[in-house]
């Protein structure tokens, strides 16, 4: 059973956690993960606990993401057909995998993450005068879309589809494996690798990543590795922090959030690999 100054520390930290993971797009998870094995959870126990406040947060930030029309259905849907197939194939392998190995697969993830996260993501997408307000959006039946830059409207169009697709595969089974979401994969293969502008790819994967980590959660369920009292102060805690990194993303720039986040995931993989 967990005790009141336990619940309140997994409510805090997925309130922490969920909100930087809105705001970067890299998912709270591979934030909360690293912070409750320090603080003592095991590995095993604390991947659930992950995927729980990758999928409460997700869906706290959708109504506001959707408001603002910077999810892209499509390329969601495309991208997450491949990582949800990952994730349950991570989540069956993660139960055979020791807790030192879990514990370092956290702590090269988290490097990953800080890699990922501190990439340059200029503007790729100049805006365009034929383009206009309305515009704004998805364009149905395409991987396409426009969105609202400095000076205008800047379209853009998804590329490199089956280079995007194998990364998202490896997010996936990451995200199945150690419950890191594999956010931090996700946005920057939409980014750097299929041309995806930052904005609409952190809204994406924000969006989608919930979907990725149900799937494993049902994995989890069925071996009996969640914790009711934990998971429901996470829920709470992350419903809130989703919803908050959301209503400030819109005014944040998400490539410089990762970068201060990639700083702290350094810190994280450091301490995770010398702790006794």
């Amino acid at each position: 059973m967990t005790s009141l100054v336990d619940t309140l520390d997994y409510v805090g930290l997925a309130f922490a956690a969920a909100g930087v993971g809105a705001l970067g797009g890299l998912g709270g998870a591979v934030l909360l993960v690293p912070a409750l094995v320090l603080t003592g959870v095991d590995a095993t126990a604390a991947a659930p606990l992950g995927l729980i406040c990758v999928a409460a947060g997700s869906i706290a930030a959708g109504s506001q993401q959707l408001a603002e029309r910077s999810v892209n259905h499509r390329i969601g849907v495309a991208t997450e057909i491949v990582a949800s197939t990952a994730a349950v194939v991570g989540a069956l392998v993660s139960g055979l995998v020791s807790e030192r190995v879990l514990t370092w697969l956290l702590a090269m993830t988290a490097l990953a993450a800080a890699v990922a996260g501190g990439r340059r993501g200029g503007l790729r997408n100049p805006p365009r005068d034929e383009c206009r307000p309305e515009d704004v959006g998805e364009r149905i039946g395409s991987l396409s879309g426009a969105y609202p830059v400095a000076g205008g409207v800047a379209p853009y169009s998804a590329q490199r589809l089956p280079i995007g697709l194998g990364l998202m595969a490896i997010a996936g089974l990451v995200a199945g494996t150690i419950g890191a979401s594999g956010g931090f994969i996700k946005t920057p293969a939409m980014s750097e690798v299929m041309h995806v502008p930052t904005k609409i790819a952190a809204a994406t994967t924000t969006f989608t990543v919930g979907i990725t980590s149900a799937t494993a959660l049902a994995v989890f369920a069925l071996q009996g590795r969640i914790d009711a009292s934990a998971s429901a102060a996470v829920i709470l805690g992350s419903l809130v922090g989703g919803y908050v990194g959301a209503r400030f993303q819109a005014r944040l720039s998400p490539v410089a959030v990762r970068r201060a986040l990639s700083v702290l995931l350094v810190a994280v993989a450091v301490v995770l690999v010398t702790k006794p």
